[in-house]
């Protein structure tokens, strides 16, 4: 529920050494987001970067074509649902709620997506910036996403993570304490794995610390360079 924007205020705070390309996402199932995230990539050599869903499916396309790719930063993210169980579970969740999006005004749908628990330490400044993007989507176009690519409905990457070839940079906010875990074992189980807490943030630290990720970030791009 982000558009490509939501990453600006950590891009322009990288230096000119490290260009940014901002997905703007204009499909809406996860087949149609693999491909719009291997285009943006071009001929290969990007870092890919990816916040929550957009770093499930960044991990996703990394395992799919590694040659693509020189690193992969994910941001309060993981590699889904190990158990069927909760799959199970989560795919009943997301299919009731997908089925209430499509028949729903999309304020209602912003409004209640906003009052998630996940996001209760936002300021309500930061909720409102976020807003105009939000709203800029249809009911559909989020309930068909959900379906495709919503964790209920993806297999599990753990297993692949001790033959991942690229770097990783697995980030997440310190108050977020689930994701934060999550971050701490994919390092882990990574080859060239390394996890990092961003002080005083919550899931989206992209937006709640900017200047924090941008330098973690960046440190990350120089060590892959050389």
């Amino acid at each position: 529920m982000q558009r490509g924007e939501a990453w600006a205020p950590v891009a322009d705070l990288l230096s000119q050494r490290y260009p940014s390309v901002l997905v703007d996402h204009a499909e809406h199932d996860r087949e149609g987001r693999l491909r719009e995230i291997a285009d943006a990539a071009r001929r290969g050599g990007a870092v890919l970067c990816g916040y929550s869903l957009g770093g499930r499916l960044s991990l996703q396309a990394a395992l799919r074509e590694p040659s693509r790719y020189r690193g992969l930063i994910t941001l309060g993210s993981s590699p889904g649902l190990e158990s069927q169980a909760n799959r199970g579970q989560r795919q009943n969740a997301d299919e009731q709620l997908a089925s209430w999006m499509e028949r729903s005004p999309i304020e209602e749908v912003v409004d209640v997506w906003e009052r998630q628990p996940l996001f209760a330490d936002q300021s309500e400044l930061l909720i409102e910036q976020q807003r105009p993007g939000r709203l800029s989507f249809t009911g559909d176009q989020l309930a068909r996403l959900l379906r495709t690519a919503g964790q209920g409905v993806t297999e599990p990457f753990w297993q692949r993570l001790p033959a991942f070839g690229l770097p990783l940079l697995a980030l997440a906010g310190a108050r977020d304490e689930r994701y934060l875990s999550a971050a701490r074992r994919m390092a882990d189980l990574v080859p060239d794995g390394r996890a990092q807490a961003i002080q005083d943030a919550g899931h989206a630290a992209h937006l709640q610390q900017p200047d924090a990720v941008a330098a973690r970030i960046e440190r990350f791009l120089v060590r892959v360079e050389s």
